[in-house]
């Protein structure tokens, strides 16, 4: 397989090389190959436990067990909050 490469994924390349954690190019592109593995194993457990949450939060709609929008953001604002971030 034969892979064309821009200016600028190449100078990423040489870059890691230079840092002395990679001897060759094959050694980095492996290593963005097996984080980009990892991320889509990531993607997909998110994806999956994002739909089941859904899943639930329709079934509790049909039952009528909303929480009024109002009430809602108040309570992602005191989470942020105490985390010391906020929320505009």
């Amino acid at each position: 397989m034969n892979i064309s490469l821009e200016a600028e994924q190449e100078q990423l390349i040489q870059a890691k090389l230079q840092s002395g954690k990679y001897e060759n190019a094959y050694q980095v592109i492996v290593a963005a190959l097996q984080l980009l593995d990892e991320r889509d194993k990531h993607y997909e457990q998110w994806l999956e436990e994002t739909r089941k949450k859904v899943a639930v939060g329709i079934e509790q709609a049909n039952r009528g067990q909303l929480t009024d929008g109002e009430v809602a953001f108040a309570k992602l604002r005191e989470k942020l909050s105490r985390k010391g971030e906020s929320l505009q």
